[in-house]
């Protein structure tokens, strides 16, 4: 292996992004500024700590934190252990969810014919009958008059995301369906992240509440920590705290998916399943912020996990009667919280503050009801699972840290405080994350395996793919087939290949396309759903 002082000669000239910054080949990818030079190598080559260094006041750039990268990556060897082993218990490898529902926002016609996009659904006779909807609706459904509905679905005015009504769905288990690599990809996957992005557009900005200009100023009193964040001469500065906060959960979700999509990859000429170091180079070394979102997500999971501890240490996790299994779970769980505890240190109470907290918290909670929501829009069935499980446990956290006092997290007094789907999301979305920081570790290892000339080309490629991803599609020329119908095209040769493949997606494709085929007649009888953002009016 060549030293890295070559690699760094070789490729610094290499992968400009956006407004380049002046930055050393020897800074980290941790360091406060974002690098925009050498990004590969600086996320590549960088050795992950391994004694904890947190500190009371923030030593890091992990924003409303008060604990560094460092001691992320100290503790996630152990977490993610414990979590990997976690996940396969009985609680809480079983979900039940509702994978059918229509897109609320557009017309949803994207379906991947890919074998590796179907899931294995369960039969309710296999899971043990106090988890089964009939039972837990009786003690976990809201009544009428605490739930708002919506076909298929409802949340509560404590919800941030979409629950599913216990009526609808399948019984699934998440052990036997791993998220990795299904081939979804193209216009659909792409206009499900850019109108996930959309939401993230907020009416009001927490600079013009601290700003004495304000023809109604609000009563906000922070920290010193943050106080400098929000009123310094910085360009990011001038953006509300909440909306930079959401943009780092979003971004870090969309990251993390990213990785695991790279690290379970399908390579086309062997058939078999493993880490991918171009793929993982191309969507995430060569943005480093990217990667930086998702220490901030394991930061703000752990919080969560940490303050609603007493109540998971209480719950009742034997569904089988034995109760063995009861306390191996409840003992990888106390392991996960005691973690939790060490390294949750979000501080959430620099958040919605002021006069006008409710209505910022408001507007948050409806932009993230409707990320949950376009979750129903993703063409791949095995990729709306998780991304319906992922947003689940992030709103979960959310609604922990912004809308339970002390009192509600009490379990003698709020057995019924979260559902069963709700902590089962919670925990798998904390492993998802953490499972991402550990596959970075692997690519790592590959990156220090890789001669001069392998490193060179995958920059070249790298370079290559940022490239065209900020380079605008040029027109096509006189006589292409249009967009729609090109895509008409490649749906119709993916079902071929499909049922040459003798699949059920063979089938599936056939029922699909006759339902394209009647929906777009009725369309013609009736106004557009949506051309521009989510509607928000939920």
């Amino acid at each position: 292996m060549l030293p890295r002082q070559i690699y760094a000669i070789v490729v610094a000239f290499l992968l400009q992004s956006a407004a380049p910054t002046a930055a050393s080949s020897d800074k980290s990818f941790l360091d406060d500024s974002l690098v925009r030079r050498d990004q590969v190598q600086n996320v590549l080559e960088h050795q992950p700590a391994k004694e904890p260094a947190c500190h009371r006041v923030p030593t890091g750039p992990i924003e409303t934190t008060l604990c560094d990268y460092e001691t992320v990556e100290a503790h996630n060897d152990d977490l993610y252990t414990h979590l990997k082993d976690l996940v396969k218990t009985p609680f809480f490898k079983y979900f039940r969810v509702d994978l059918y529902r229509d897109c609320p926002f557009w017309q949803e016609n994207g379906y991947c014919m890919n074998r590796e996009c179907g899931i294995t659904t369960m039969d309710e006779s296999e899971i043990p009958e106090r988890w089964r909807a009939a039972e837990l609706s009786k003690v976990e459904m809201p009544s009428e008059d605490q739930r708002h509905n919506l076909p298929g679905c409802y949340y509560r005015d404590s919800d941030f995301c979409f629950l599913d009504d216990m009526s609808e769905g399948d019984y699934i288990d998440l052990s036997a369906n791993p998220e990795r690599f299904t081939g979804y990809a193209g216009p659909s996957a792409h206009r499900v992240w850019a109108s996930i992005y959309e939401e993230n557009c907020f009416g009001l900005s927490e600079y013009n509440l601290l700003s004495s200009n304000s023809p109604n100023p609000a009563p906000v009193s922070l920290p010193d920590s943050m106080s400098d964040l929000l009123r310094g001469d910085g360009g990011e500065s001038k953006t509300c705290l909440e909306k930079r906060v959401y943009y780092k959960i979003i971004s870090g979700l969309h990251a993390s998916i990213s990785t695991h999509v790279c690290h379970e990859d399908m390579n086309q000429t062997t058939g078999e399943w493993g880490p991918n170091l171009q793929c993982f180079i191309n969507r995430v070394a060569a943005y480093p912020e990217r990667l930086q979102y998702i220490y901030f997500n394991v930061v703000l999971m752990l919080r969560a996990v940490s303050r609603i501890g007493p109540y998971l240490q209480a719950y009742d996790y034997c569904g089988t009667g034995a109760h063995e299994d009861d306390a191996y779970t409840l003992d990888k769980l106390n392991q996960v919280i005691g973690i939790a505890q060490d390294v949750g240190k979000f501080d959430e109470t620099v958040l919605f503050r002021g006069e006008n907290a409710n209505i910022l918290k408001e507007e948050f909670k409806a932009h993230f009801r409707n990320v949950s929501r376009i979750m129903d829009c993703v063409g791949c069935d095995k990729c709306r699972l998780w991304g319906k499980i992922q947003t689940s446990g992030i709103g979960t956290a959310l609604k922990i840290l912004f809308e339970l006092d002390e009192k509600a997290l009490d379990p003698r007094l709020n057995a019924n405080l979260l559902s069963r789907s709700e902590v089962v999301a919670l925990i798998n979305t904390l492993h998802r994350f953490s499972e991402s920081l550990a596959a970075v570790n692997v690519f790592r290892e590959m990156w220090a395996e890789a001669d001069e000339q392998e490193a060179k080309e995958m920059i070249r490629e790298a370079q290559h793919a940022v490239a065209s991803s900020s380079r605008p599609r040029p027109s096509p020329p006189v006589g292409a087939a249009s967009p729609d119908s090109q895509k008409f095209i490649d749906d119709f040769q993916r079902w071929v290949r499909a049922c040459q493949d003798g699949t059920v997606f063979c089938l599936r494709g056939l029922v699909q396309g006759i339902r394209h085929v009647v929906d777009t007649v009725f369309s013609l009888f009736k106004l557009s759903g949506k051309e521009g953002p989510p509607r928000t009016e939920f």
